[in-house]
């Protein structure tokens, strides 16, 4: 099992990038008691601390921030137009409910051309991002009141259990989120052999910001990354395409657009896993990156650095599913790595005896 009801309270809890506040004080107030300090650095970053035996460092990073938007203007017919914070699929975005969060909470619907008043060669063409506008059914004077320029925008849309897999918005990333928080837990009482700095960053959607300069503050020996990864594994994918699989375990990181792993520490997590009984399968992701990237090069040192990654269909689109099975296999390795990585020889890469 998990907890479900914690885990839909992340996701639905707005965070764009560079907003991270509400989802940092949920997340303050959950891993608070799990942890021997805490602290919010200047950029927005949550770093809670367990004190180890040995003062050498584990960095492990989820980003808090999701895809989302920002206003830009807001026309004579109190219509909102908006930019990006993060990578969409534009035509994902047809008639979806959005939140917009000026002094109160209010939502709209993304519109655009209805199909009915479009030119042929309208229709046979995406939709881009410029194309659509915010309706929330206001006078502009109304909307003025409320909006402003620069107001951040969020997904409208509850977390569902479906079948095996739970379903809806900001699983990407906030499952890692979930994830590290329940990891925390886990490990709370056991005697950690180096200093766990588990960070909750911001802006990861729009350039891993967060994780730089959190990685550059703490400087750890070790990184993982904690971030969601493809599951093409739909009609229609040829084998090759599909990354990953839901159902099939965590993932462990080989490489992605922004990083190659230590292959050090990819081994580590593949032995672990292996010890342990944990069902995983390998990464390699094409494009995209994930913290895993500011983790590895930001230090002032560097680190060793790899990445557990959660398969996920639909990603970037306004709904995402994940499989809880895949969720729990995440948690167990990450509490294993965190507990046994004294017990791997660094050097000649592998378990010690």
């Amino acid at each position: 099992m998990i907890n479900f009801d914690l885990l839909k309270r992340i996701c639905e809890t707005p965070g764009a990038p560079g907003f991270e506040h509400r989802i940092r004080q949920l997340v303050q107030k959950e891993v608070t008691p799990l942890v021997d300090e805490l602290e919010i650095d200047p950029m927005g970053n949550l770093i809670a601390i367990r004190r180890g035996k040995e003062p050498k460092k584990v960095m492990a990073a989820a980003h808090m921030d999701e895809i989302s938007f920002i206003v830009t203007h807001i026309d004579d017919d109190g219509f909102i137009r908006f930019h990006t914070l993060g990578g969409f699929d534009p035509k994902t975005l047809t008639s979806q409910r959005v939140i917009v969060h000026g002094t109160e909470d209010i939502v709209g619907v993304m519109g655009s051309k209805p199909v009915h008043l479009m030119k042929p060669d309208e229709r046979g063409k995406a939709p881009r991002i410029e194309d659509f506008f915010i309706d929330v059914g206001m006078k502009r004077d109304d909307v003025v009141r409320i909006v402003s320029v620069g107001d951040p925008i969020t997904r409208e849309r509850q977390l569902i259990e479906m079948g095996d897999c739970v379903n809806g918005k900001s699983l990407d990333n906030r499952v890692s989120v979930f994830i590290l928080i329940e990891a925390l837990r886990a490990l709370k009482g056991k005697t950690l052999p180096y200093d766990l700095y588990a960070t909750f960053t911001v802006q990861e959607e729009v350039g891993l910001r967060g994780a730089m300069s959190s990685a550059h503050r703490i400087d750890p020996d070790f990184g993982i990354g904690l971030d969601v990864t493809i599951a093409f594994d739909v009609p229609g994918a040829q084998p090759h395409e599909m990354v990953t699989r839901l159902g099939h375990g965590t993932a462990i990181k080989i490489m992605d657009g922004s990083t190659i792993c230590d292959t050090r520490m990819v081994r580590f997590l593949k032995q672990t896993a292996d010890r342990h009984g944990i069902r995983w399968q390998p990464e390699v992701l094409p494009a995209g990156g994930t913290d895993t990237a500011g983790l590895q090069r930001y230090g002032k040192h560097g680190s060793i650095a790899g990445a557990i990654s959660v398969p996920l269909r639909h990603i970037h689109q306004v709904i995402e599913t994940i499989h809880k099975d895949d969720i729990r296999e995440s948690i167990r390795l990450l509490c294993r790595a965190v507990e046994e990585m004294d017990q791997f020889d660094w050097i000649e890469g592998g378990m010690r005896e």
